[in-house]
């Protein structure tokens, strides 16, 4: 999982050691940066600091509130008769997990900070709704596909799966058959469709940034498999479908009945 911290040296330093190897860092030392990391990388979660440029400050924060409200935002900041106001104003707009730098801040208070808000992450989301379509599967198997799931721009192949599974290509394909899925070249491609989805739900995410963060080589391409797994295009799709009705229309055209009755009702 890819955390944006925007966040000065000091906080880094404890958010570096409370990630360790469960989450990655992409620091962004502007907000200008931090916009655009978010656009162009597939962060799930924003460690920020109301500090960053130097002086309190709430609208870049409610700037990315408002741009991608899916996107968890935790607070990560010194307490002072400045930066109090600053936490008021953004307690109001909904945003209240809040840290306080030399207070509440050890590493394993972060990490579990970190693990809480990643239950809120589009790709943690997007695993519940599927987790009893993949509960069949082999462990190994079920962990590659959640992994491809959390990051769609690393596991695009079903060779990739099958190696990183430690199955050869045919049993990994009998596997998907056997527990009533569609092909894995079509679960992949359906999957980066649902979370497409889900991005484009949030109004900072055009289709070209959405396409280039779930590793697309063409913003076409996405379209292409919009049409084919939900029936609209990419922008159709963002105004027509809650995630909920997305899940279950893939669920009707690629599930088999009995496997698509029981996801359903989940």
């Amino acid at each position: 999982m890819l955390i944006l911290a925007a966040v000065p040296d000091i906080q880094l330093l404890n958010l570096r050691r409370a990630a360790a190897a469960r989450f990655t860092l992409a620091r962004a030392g502007s907000w200008a940066e931090a916009l655009s990391t978010i656009r162009t990388r597939p962060v799930e979660l924003a460690v920020v600091d109301p500090l960053l440029s130097g002086e309190p400050r709430t609208r870049e924060i409610e700037r990315l509130r408002v741009l991608f409200p899916s996107l968890p935002l935790v607070l990560y900041t010194t307490l002072t008769p400045r930066t109090a106001g600053v936490l008021l104003t953004l307690g109001q707009r909904g945003i209240e997990h809040v840290i306080i730098a030399r207070y509440d801040d050890h590493p394993l208070r972060l990490r579990e900070v970190l693990a809480e808000e990643e239950a809120h992450s589009a790709s943690r989301l997007l695993l519940d709704q599927l987790a009893d379509a993949l509960a069949p599967l082999p462990r190994e198997l079920r962990w590659v596909l959640e992994e491809a799931l959390r990051s769609p721009a690393g596991v695009q192949t079903v060779g990739q799966v099958a190696a990183r599974a430690r199955v050869d290509r045919r049993t990994c394909e009998r596997w998907f058959t056997r527990v009533g899925l569609p092909s894995p070249r079509q679960f992949l491609a359906a999957a980066r469709v649902l979370y497409a989805h889900r991005l484009l739900q949030d109004p900072g995410f055009t289709i070209e940034d959405v396409a280039q963060r779930l590793g697309y080589a063409q913003a076409k391409t996405l379209q292409q498999h919009a049409r084919s797994y939900l029936g609209l295009t990419a922008g159709e799709m963002r105004l027509s479908l809650s995630p909920q009705e997305a899940l279950e229309q893939l669920t009707r055209r690629f599930l088999k009945p009995q496997r698509s009755r029981q996801v359903i009702a989940s």
